[in-house]
């Protein structure tokens, strides 16, 4: 009798046990119950898009042929990855390509004109004043989703950037870059797009979360109501009790 006392002594799980353990992010808590679907994981993701505005930038070295000779790059370079952080804005007429200043003398850029293909990392940033975690695990960077876009770096017509007001798009979110917009006195920049061709998605821990490959249909076929309305976790409007962003 006293063995059993003990056993079910043992297997009471209180909140305070299941807050410090960390064998709670294996729990299927009854607010997990339901993973968001592909689509909703797309609509966070071009929430997070529009959020934010500095991404992590990929690219791959060419041969040493491609070099420059005042460029003075080690022998080998050829098939490294090299990721550097760099401006970005969400804008017209194609908002989930990311719009980038390019800038011809930075190395994602000759990368990119040498042949490489470009992959942007982003990840979410809670508001700074946000409203306290259930737990460790509520704002932890590894429970907080992340994505990665690949694909390659188009231009864009002149004729667009007229047109869509890519200058005012992209100055709005960073003030600083008119000292490098095309027609400056200090480098030669270009105005381009990021034309995504894969999404690679980690929601968060695997239990509550969608982790996978969001189809590009399903990443261009979000609306700009979605994006506006959804709400992640820290943000004024995200409901705790939900399963659902």
């Amino acid at each position: 009798m006293l063995l059993l006392s003990s056993l079910c002594l043992a297997l009471v799980i209180t909140p305070a046990v299941i807050a410090q353990s960390p064998q709670y992010v294996l729990l299927n808590h009854p607010s997990f119950q339901q993973i968001p679907t592909v689509h909703e994981s797309a609509v966070q993701a071009r929430r997070i898009l529009n959020l934010s505005s500095i991404a992590t930038l990929s690219t791959v070295f060419p041969g040493r042929q491609s070099a420059a000779p005042f460029e003075n790059r080690p022998d080998n370079l050829g098939g490294a990855p090299i990721g550097l952080i760099d401006y970005y804005a969400s804008c017209n007429p194609t908002p989930y390509e990311p719009t980038v200043l390019a800038i011809s003398i930075a190395t994602s850029f000759k990368n990119a004109r040498a042949g490489s293909n470009v992959t942007m990392s982003l990840r979410y940033h809670p508001p700074t004043h946000h409203p306290p975690g259930q737990d460790i695990y509520t704002y932890s960077p590894a429970n907080l989703p992340r994505f990665s876009l690949v694909g390659h770096i188009e231009p864009i017509p002149a004729s667009d950037v007229r047109k869509y007001g890519i200058d005012n798009c992209f100055l709005n979110r960073h003030p600083d870059a008119v000292a490098w917009k095309p027609g400056n006195a200090i480098h030669e920049s270009w105005w381009a797009r990021l034309v995504v061709e894969e999404v690679y998605w980690i929601g968060g821990f695997g239990d509550r979360a969608y982790i996978g490959w969001i189809p590009v249909q399903d990443w261009r076929g979000v609306s700009q109501e979605e994006v506006d309305s959804t709400r992640l976790v820290g943000e004024p409007g995200y409901r705790e009790d939900s399963d659902r962003y």
